[in-house]
């Protein structure tokens, strides 16, 4: 498993955000087309009904997210070990909003981000344009994402650093 910008790759599956678990939402992308995934948002967009594919509400890194991730982290720890009011510390709603774009409207799918403390923003921009590459028709989709599955099978360990995941973008990008 690994993240790559705005996508989780584990084995040869890719995700926009976080890889989901349990009923929590997400989103799938497969040679099929973009797939929603959660209690209650199960669905299928075809490629081919696709026009744009965008991520909104993407945390972009900087000193004060990490600062403030931090801070709340002591603060939620606390909490948990003091009190019985914990558990309801925080926002649980996906911070991420996957917006497709398809012949029968448009539609939000909410998703969890995999960068505690956001995502560079060289990151999120390769995404968005990788994103809309693969909306660009059949041959160039297959071709992207059998691409970065591939990658996602063969590699071993986490997520790369900065400059690898950034070159990785830029190559499936073409």
């Amino acid at each position: 498993m690994a993240m790559v910008g705005l996508f989780w790759i584990a084995e040869g599956d890719v995700y926009v955000g976080a890889k989901p678990t349990g009923l929590a939402p997400g989103v799938r992308l497969t040679p099929e087309g973009v797939v929603a995934l959660g209690d209650g948002r199960s669905g299928l967009h075809l490629w081919e009904d696709v026009h744009a594919l965008t991520v909104a509400g993407v945390p972009v890194k900087s000193l004060l997210r990490q600062v403030n991730v931090v801070r709340d982290l002591a603060l939620y720890t606390v909490l948990e070990l003091t009190t019985s009011f914990g558990s309801a510390w925080g926002d649980d709603t996906p911070p991420l909003t996957v917006r497709v774009e398809a012949s029968d409207g448009e539609h939000e799918l909410p998703a969890y981000g995999a960068a505690a403390v956001g995502y560079p923003q060289t990151e999120v921009d390769l995404s968005q344009a990788l994103l809309a590459r693969l909306t660009e028709g059949a041959a160039t989709m297959e071709t992207t994402l059998a691409a970065m599955s591939q990658w996602g099978r063969a590699w071993e360990g986490g997520s790369p650093r900065g400059p690898v995941r950034e070159e990785l973008l830029r190559g499936w990008l073409g």
